[in-house]
C-alpha cells in the first residue's frame, strides 16, 4: 500500500555534501516510522537515521552531527541531509517505512536503494 523511491545519490568528494530524497505514495496516513538504511558491499544493512510520524529523530553514532533526517509533508518526501561526507559513508542507501494497516496488521516497505559513492 505504500511505495518508497529513493534518489539523490551519486559521486563526491570527501568533506562534500548530497542529500538524498525518499518520496512516498499510497497510503502514507499508516506510516509510523520511515528510516535511511545503508549497506556497503559485503556488510550487513545498517540502520542510519529515523523519523518518527511526530517528528521524533534519532541517528547512529557514525553520522551523528553530519547527517540530518526531514521531512516534507506537504511533498510525501523524507530526506537525508549528509554533510562532511566521509568514504566510510560509501554504500548504497534504502529507504524504509513501518505502518499498520487499519486491522491493526504491521508492514514494512522497502525503496530501490540509491547509490552514494564517496571518493577519497
Amino acid at each position: 500500500q505504500v511505495q518508497l523511491v529513493e534518489s539523490g545519490g551519486g559521486l563526491v568528494q570527501a568533506g562534500g555534501s548530497l542529500r538524498l530524497s525518499c518520496a512516498a505514495s499510497g497510503d502514507i496516513g499508516r506510516i509510523s516510522v520511515i528510516s535511511w538504511y545503508r549497506q556497503a558491499p559485503g556488510k550487513q544493512r545498517d540502520l542510519v537515521a529515523t523519523i518518527t510520524s511526530g517528528g521524533s529523530t534519532n541517528y547512529v553514532g557514525s553520522v551523528k552531527g553530519r547527517f540530518t533526517i526531514s521531512r516534507d509533508n506537504a511533498k510525501n518526501t523524507v530526506y537525508l541531509q549528509m554533510n562532511n561526507l566521509k568514504p566510510e559513508d560509501t554504500a548504497v542507501y534504502y529507504c524504509n517505512a513501518d505502518g499498520t494497516t487499519l486491522w491493526g496488521r504491521p508492514w514494512n516497505s522497502w525503496g530501490q536503494g540509491t547509490q552514494v559513492t564517496v571518493s577519497s
